[in-house]
């Protein structure tokens, strides 16, 4: 009896033990079958750049935002270097955009702007991040609302302003400068129309320097505006109001001067000024 026990003990241990590694071997079998199905389902796993970009430039003609995304995504991770990474980039912007990720969008052609600032294509991101960032609303929208876009914060549109500045500044001839004139012309007026809302909104409600000091924002930033006679016009009733006759007066004259038919000295603000969207130029 006291002879058998170790080896009792022994085939013991070497059953556990067995049983052990047979546990192992099962777990990585198992994974090594989970990564393999993994890799398996990834049909593009061997495609070369030209073919990924052939694809994603299909997807995105069909709309297929998502799919264009993955397929300009996985260049820039496999082929980070060369002329379809930097295509990929220029590409990926577009759908970001379209599948309503701005940020994204702008991040990608931040990052096209750092590593290609001398790139054939530059134009066109300036154009596009122009684009992402002009959002104002449709004249539909606009007439049922009754509300001005100059009303809205003016963040996005003066982003938008940099980048058309920019474009028709640096690359004068592109074929989407004319276009981005047109956007700069409504920006200006729209910016213009902001400063001259709160304006009013302080001078209504007795605030009168702070309705001259936004009224001068009016005639020193944008030159040339429609707005810059209501502008002239809220800073001489304000110096009115502050007993400031001598700079009332001064206002008065510039204001006959540039504007000889003016009826505001006489009439006022007679009624909620209308606003004219002129989207139909683009």
């Amino acid at each position: 009896m006291i002879g058998q026990t170790p080896n009792n003990f022994s085939y013991s241990r070497l059953s556990v033990a067995a049983l052990l590694r047979l546990f192992v071997l099962v777990c990585a079998l198992a994974l090594a079958g989970c990564s393999s199905k993994g890799t398996e389902y990834d049909p593009t796993a061997n495609w070369a750049a030209e073919k990924l970009l052939a694809d994603g430039k299909t997807e995105m003609s069909s709309g297929n935002w998502k799919l264009a995304k993955e397929r300009f995504s996985a260049i820039e991770a496999r082929y980070p270097f060369g002329i379809f990474a930097q295509q990929a980039m220029i590409d990926l912007a577009y759908c970001e955009w379209k599948d309503k990720e701005s940020e994204k969008a702008l991040a990608t052609i931040g990052r096209f702007q750092q590593q290609y600032p001398a790139h054939a294509s530059m134009d066109y991101m300036l154009y596009l991040k122009g684009l992402i960032t002009f959002t104002p609303p449709s004249a539909l929208f606009a007439n049922l609302t009754g509300q001005n876009p100059g009303e809205r914060d003016q963040r996005s549109m003066r982003q938008s302003f940099a980048a058309f500045n920019d474009l028709i500044t640096r690359f004068p001839d592109s074929k989407y400068a004319p276009d981005a004139r047109k956007r700069l012309v409504w920006l200006v007026d729209t910016m213009s129309q902001n400063e001259l809302f709160i304006a009013r909104y302080y001078y209504e409600r007795y605030a009168y320097v702070a309705a001259v000091n936004r009224a001068q924002i009016v005639l020193t930033d944008f030159e040339g505006v429609p707005s810059a006679e209501p502008a002239l016009y809220i800073m001489m009733m304000s110096y009115e109001k502050l007993g400031m006759t001598e700079l009332r007066d001064d206002t008065q004259r510039i204001l006959l001067k540039n504007f000889p038919n003016t009826r505001l000295i006489e009439e006022g603000f007679t009624d909620k000024p209308a606003w004219y969207n002129p989207l139909s130029l683009f």
